[in-house]
């Protein structure tokens, strides 16, 4: 393997993606050759085309690297090390990704986050390879099409990284995946690199505090940005919260912005750090039409109305300080709102239980905020949450709703990939009882009973059913964790709240 042919292809790649200029190529050379713990080299001459991403590249010199005993164990999370180690040598300084960014945001706000991106991806900070293996398909139901993906990105765990983890010395720094302190970190074998890690400030509300936008390593949907505080602090929703969020689409209009909710069940999986999440992409949630219009006295100006969707939202239209404060009013109100005839309680003792999912996006020059009512509660039946996926579809989904899903993109485990191609040979001939039989696709022997009653398999047919069928299991999966359901009953108690509105 030749380890100078590699170089000058990592290096033009850089240049070809402007990552680079082409003045620092030898000063890029040499940096690699520091890494690789060389001290000769001889150009190769390599004048052919560069990929469009560097993973082939990165795994040639990994394969040599740990050939020379430089990656050792030769695992996953060893490689990925090394290399983010490699994509550092061509990320710019974070002072000069944010004046650039700035510079172009000046002229064209969509410009500026083309060219952020794109460096994200170029830089292998995004896993475009990684990504690319995710399942996704869009499925047909009552709500429009939704999302489906099988999270297939994030690589397994190999048991020597694991038992290496447990050696580690623990480390608080940085606190978290999310903290700003990430940006360079040269990562350790519980905590990933990110010398390749770039983050922009933003003080959206001018109060000193500023958050940092950055993309999600593994993209669920295009441009899949995150947008953290600065401070390592615990998930929160005040009238701050609202501000920020139209204040950043009003920054960039052409992306949508999101919180998880505040909550633990109802507040996605990351709570001890607050962040929102955004990107370009319409959400079948957005296409949702308003099927009922009402009226908020204390704001004339305000369009309010509730969507037809399958969990409880309502939409909110008008100008941006309007919006802020007709937000924290509903907020305040939900906060403190009970009807136990509903199952809906504000408070367990000092436990608090109500909170919301908003999401904000632009609508020409108005605002549009919508607000996803969202309670935590558990009982006895329901220990997982009251308006969480109930024991029937954890088959398909168990983990909590988050922003993603609520709407309308879902986010499914691995396991999924295999049970459903080996569930559908099983159901041509109609082998209820191997099902059953089965360990790892026992979960879905009911569910595959209720299908075979719909459906008549073939080998032709038989996947293309069952990711339709899986679609209708997360609509299922959104109405239960809808707080009023669609019912007559449920549209009636959803009227009681809108009243004290």
């Amino acid at each position: 393997m030749d380890i100078n042919l590699l170089i000058d292809q990592l290096v033009s790649y850089a240049v070809n993606e402007k990552l680079l200029p082409a003045r620092d190529r030898t000063w890029a050379v040499n940096r690699l050759l520091e890494i690789l713990h060389l001290s000769d080299y001889t150009p190769s001459g390599f004048k052919g085309k560069t990929p469009a991403y560097p993973c082939e590249i990165l795994k040639n010199i990994c394969d040599w690297a740990a050939q020379q005993g430089l990656i050792s164990p030769d695992t996953v999370t060893q490689r990925d090390l090394f290399d983010t180690k490699l994509m550092g040598v061509f990320a710019p300084r974070p002072s000069e990704v944010t004046g650039e960014f700035f510079r172009i945001h000046k002229k064209s706000p969509k410009t500026a986050t083309d060219k952020f991106y794109h460096d994200a991806r170029a830089l292998d900070y995004i896993r475009t390879e990684r990504v690319a293996k995710n399942l996704a398909w869009k499925a047909r139901t009552p709500y429009g099409n939704l999302d489906i993906t099988i999270n297939m990105s994030k690589p397994e765990k190999d048991p020597k990284d694991i038992a290496n983890a447990l050696s580690v010395k623990a480390s608080s720094y940085p606190s978290c995946l999310l903290c700003k302190e990430n940006e360079g970190y040269a990562g350790r074998i519980n905590h990933p690199a990110r010398q390749n890690l770039r983050l922009v400030p933003l003080d959206l509300l001018k109060d000193g505090e500023p958050w940092y936008l950055q993309y999600s390593p593994y993209v669920y949907y295009n441009e899949h940005c995150i947008f953290l505080s600065g401070k390592h602090e615990p998930m929160k929703l005040t009238k701050k919260s609202f501000a920020r969020l139209l204040n950043f689409v009003d920054f960039l209009p052409h992306y949508f912005i999101g919180s998880n909710a505040d909550l633990p069940i109802v507040g996605g999986s990351i709570l001890t750090h607050d962040h929102f999440q955004g990107g370009r992409y319409v959400f079948a949630m957005e296409k949702a039409p308003v099927e009922t219009v009402f009226k908020m006295a204390k704001f004339p100006r305000v369009k309010a109305g509730l969507v037809k969707w399958p969990m409880s939202v309502i939409r909110l239209n008008g100008s941006k300080k309007d919006l802020i404060e007709a937000a924290d009013y509903i907020l305040k109100k939900w906060r403190a709102y009970s009807d136990p005839k509903a199952d809906i309680l504000a408070k367990t003792g000092d436990t608090p239980h109500n909170t919301v999912t908003p999401i904000a996006r632009r609508r020409g020059k108005a605002f549009e905020l919508d607000l996803v009512l969202r309670n935590n509660r558990t009982t006895e039946k329901f220990p997982l949450g009251i308006f969480h996926p109930h024991a029937e579809v954890h088959h398909i989904k168990k983990e909590n709703i988050g922003l993603i899903e609520v709407m309308g993109l879902a986010v499914l485990p691995a396991r999924l990939a295999q049970e459903l191609a080996d569930l559908a040979p099983l159901l041509v001939p109609k082998d209820v009882a191997a099902i059953r039989k089965s360990e790892t696709l026992k979960k879905h022997a009911d569910w595959a009973e209720e299908l075979l009653k719909k459906h008549t398999f073939t080998k032709e047919n038989a996947s293309e059913i069952l990711r339709a069928e899986v679609g209708k299991v997360f609509a299922k999966v959104l109405e239960y964790a809808g707080v009023y359901k669609r019912t007559p009953e449920g549209k009636e108690a959803f009227g009681r709240f809108i009243k004290k509105l």
